[in-house]
């Protein structure tokens, strides 16, 4: 039984590892995130000026955090679970994209936040992104 189990969840946590692909996580970016927040995330997309809120600077979200990236609220915007009102609707227009919750992430609390493998290709390519 504890053999399963300890199968189990290296099984999970190998799954997540290789979910995380900074590469196809700029590709999720540029599909669904760079007409707002611009190709190099600074908030200067196109769209920006049709948003009633402003997009974020993506690439300092862990400064503005005291030095840690905030995981958890990244994919709680994106997926709606903390929705933000920029254009007249939640801001995941791609909700069902990032819905399913695959893959484990841990956050810098070291709480595990279960995401959707795009999701955790995105949050691996913000993350690299910070100045």
């Amino acid at each position: 039984m504890k053999a399963i189990f300890f199968l189990s969840a290296v099984a999970i946590l190998a799954g997540a590892a290789q979910a995380q692909d900074v590469r196809a996580g700029k590709a999720v970016y540029d599909r669904y995130c760079a007409a707002c927040h611009g190709s190099a995330a600074r908030g200067d997309g196109p769209m920006r000026m049709v948003l009633t809120v402003g997009p974020s600077d993506l690439t300092v979200l862990q400064r503005a955090n005291g030095g840690h990236f905030p995981l958890a609220r990244v994919v709680q915007r994106i997926d709606g679970r903390d929705p933000i009102v920029a254009h007249g609707s939640e801001m995941p227009i791609y909700g069902d994209f990032f819905e399913a919750r695959s893959v484990a992430l841990r956050t810098e609390r070291g709480e595990t936040v279960r995401v959707s493998p795009p999701m955790a290709d995105l949050v691996a390519y913000l993350e690299g992104l910070q100045r």
